[in-house]
């Protein structure tokens, strides 16, 4: 069995290549760059661009299952950025597999894709996607979820999941974001509302992707579904942020703002930005505001039931493996 990680990579790319690892297929990842970590893991390398259908249907020639794990995150940015590799690769990954003859395809998605700026307690998978949003991230991996879930049928089978603030060690965007922003005295609670919170620590987001592909099959119960996956211990938000700046050492968050003033900054600053053409990323931009003043935890039912999943490491126990690797020095 051959196996395809779009991302292999990346944070959680990487993770789910260390759980196959442990059994006796072959792996080959599909990155923009060549990762020394991989090399020594023994997994082949492909190095091209998502937005290249030949590059990426030479990646997944002769495999069996694909996780297309790749993608451009983040909140701020061009439409075309995100637009590029969000859309364009997963439908060049999609028609990849189809002419390969690819039968499982894997996708990661987001929880961002159904966020309308209000809280989101408890929900399902049933929740619809919003009529708007706002930011290009979760926009373009909407359309990307729906081209996958679309494409299931009786040649290809297909499932997304969706896991939320994927955190732990060798984490390279949010813990970074979070303990370089604390250091800096940057960050500030939005609103005085304990806004529970769903995370995921990245071994349970891995162990995710891997069960589901188990079940993974055609006419199977999890194809052509969507899932949302997180530790299942929701927690105050700025507990939650407060709790990773200890364990990189750095104080809480104490200074706070208004939500209607974190909306107002973000607002201007988008404004600010765009008008400049300035580089680099607005401190606070409308998306980030409503993010950091709502809920965000969902009902996990659907994929404990379907394909089994039970998260195995608990939230306490992922954060003092978080502080080892820090005290370690990354």
């Amino acid at each position: 069995m051959k196996v395809l990680v779009t991302g292999g990579g990346g944070f959680l790319g990487k993770a789910i290549i260390k759980v196959l690892l442990q059994q006796n297929i072959t792996i080959c990842s599909f990155s923009r760059n060549i990762y020394p970590q991989l090399t020594a893991f023994g997994v082949e390398q492909i190095v091209g661009d998502l937005s290249d259908i030949h590059a990426v249907t030479k990646a997944v020639n002769g495999c069996d299952l694909v996780y297309h794990v790749a993608a451009k995150a983040g909140v701020w940015g061009s439409y075309d950025d995100f637009y590029q590799p969000n859309v364009i690769g997963t439908r060049n990954v999609i028609q990849a597999c189809r002419k390969c003859s690819v039968s499982r395809l894997v996708y990661t998605s987001s929880p961002s894709v159904v966020f309308d700026g209000t809280d989101m307690e408890g929900i399902d998978e049933s929740t619809p996607y919003p009529d708007h949003y706002l930011s290009w991230y979760p926009q373009t991996k909407a359309e990307a979820e729906q081209l996958v879930l679309a494409a299931n049928d009786t040649s290809l089978s297909t499932v997304a999941l969706r896991p939320h603030l994927i955190w732990g060690p060798e984490d390279n965007h949010l813990v970074p974001r979070i303990l370089e922003r604390g250091k800096a005295g940057a960050l500030r609670r939005i609103g005085d509302r304990p806004c529970l919170v769903d995370t995921v620590y990245i071994d349970n987001a891995a162990l995710a992707h891997v069960q589901a592909a188990e079940k993974l099959a055609i006419g199977s119960v999890v194809a052509g579904k969507v899932y949302f996956i997180s530790n299942d211990e929701p927690l105050p938000l700025w507990d939650i942020i407060n709790r990773i700046l200890a364990a990189g050492g750095v104080s809480p968050v104490m200074k706070s703002i208004s939500p209607q003033l974190a909306l107002f900054v973000g607002s201007f600053m988008e404004s600010f930005y765009r008008l400049l053409k300035l580089p680099g990323e607005p401190r606070m931009t409308k998306f980030v505001a409503k993010e950091l003043s709502t809920a965000h935890w969902f009902d996990l039912a659907a994929a404990k039931e379907d394909f089994g999943y039970c998260p195995e490491i608990a939230i306490d126990e992922g954060l003092k493996r978080l502080q080892s690797w820090l005290q370690q020095g990354r």
